[in-house]
């Protein structure tokens, strides 16, 4: 997918420095919002929904109606009154795409919750027992313990579904589109700039013309001039006064596409990212399990087995908490990215719906 990217952009402009993007969102307003209203707070603490299937719904549906934008109404009214082309129904699809994903990002945040309850028991016990080794017979029953409730806990993070594979089609598909989009203004643009160059190469020939002219015959080189420039002039249209204008309205045009086309693939990058972060906790949190359950199979007696179960434990531990981190930040930079990128969709096909307001985009 990066080398793809690499062969558009050698035509639409430098590749994309995703660690410096990475940054630069972090640090944003948006971002910052987006945070505060998916982390709720109170005194500190953080407010989690109940654990029944219906609150949960509520829950994601109360939160995704104040974090996406636009919202429902505002995509409901664009898609109604504009005009049935390719970029309308490229965009419906990639709009509901972004709400079933939205949703599928925000459930995420309960797998987020139960991980941090699943491990509580062990970072606990982890806080509790010193490094030292041999450990007492009171700190390793502890730790049993604490390897029964953790073991009785299922896996929050599911292995990777079906869902972000669709995800990645209707990015990619919104991309290209506006990747083939951006080159035909490309070249509309380098036609307009023939046809003004070869207005004035008219103009200059005509002035030359009737400077030779006035060589020969003198007496006629005002009219010849004059005579010459309204041709010229008409030659040249309306665009000779119109060209600055068009050109001008036609590189902020091209400036808009080249930054959705640049956030839909930063877009498909933290689809990509949370995907991968989703499936390596999966896989880090059944590895500690089956660490646990060999504790547990060797039986609470047996204090070399716990105490090298809670040395590995203790190592892992750092790792586990900074995929959870990171998975936090990329579901609000998910966010951000979309609603970025169904604002600039949502005001084209507005556009599309009253082209006197925007250039043209066909």
């Amino acid at each position: 997918m990066a080398r793809a990217w690499r062969r558009s952009r050698s035509v639409s402009g430098p590749t994309i420095n995703l660690s410096q993007e990475y940054t630069l969102a972090i640090q944003t307003s948006s971002y910052n919002e987006i945070w505060a209203k998916i982390h709720v707070t109170v005194d500190g603490q953080r407010v989690d929904g109940g654990d029944d299937a219906d609150d949960e719904d509520e829950e994601d549906r109360s939160t995704l109606a104040g974090v996406l934008r636009p919202d429902d109404a505002a995509v409901a009214r664009a898609l109604r009154d504009a005009p049935d082309t390719e970029l309308t129904r490229l965009a419906a699809d990639y709009l509901r795409s972004t709400h079933h994903a939205s949703l599928l990002c925000l459930s995420l945040r309960r797998a987020l919750r139960r991980a941090r309850a699943l491990y509580g028991p062990i970072a606990d016990v982890l806080a509790l027992i010193p490094h030292a080794r041999p450990l007492a017979a009171p700190h390793c029953d502890c730790a049993f313990d604490a390897f029964l409730l953790f073991d009785g806990m299922p896996n929050p993070f599911l292995p990777p579904t079906s869902d972000f594979q669709s995800m990645h089609r209707s990015f990619a598909g919104l991309k290209n589109h506006l990747d083939h989009r951006l080159l035909k203004a490309r070249r509309r643009r380098t036609l307009l700039r023939c046809a003004t160059r070869g207005s004035g190469i008219c103009l200059v020939a005509c002035a030359t013309a009737a400077a030779i002219t006035g060589l020969v015959i003198a007496t006629h080189a005002i009219t010849a001039l004059l005579a010459a420039a309204p041709a010229c002039a008409a030659s040249r249209g309306s665009s000779c006064c119109s060209a600055p204008a068009w050109m001008k309205r036609l590189q902020q045009h091209m400036d808009r596409l080249d930054a959705a086309a640049r956030g839909a693939y930063v877009l498909n990058n933290d689809v990509d990212t949370i995907e991968r972060l989703v499936g390596r906790l999966h896989a880090t949190v059944e590895s500690d399990k089956v660490l646990v359950q060999l504790g547990l199979e060797r039986g609470r007696g047996q204090h070399h087995t716990i105490e090298e179960v809670v040395r590995q434990l203790r190592k892992n531990h750092p790792s586990l908490l900074r995929q959870l981190a990171d998975l936090e930040e990329h579901i609000c930079l998910y966010f951000a990215a979309v609603n970025r990128a169904r604002l600039f969709l949502v005001h084209h096909l507005n556009a599309q719906s009253h082209p006197y307001a925007e250039l043209p985009l066909s």
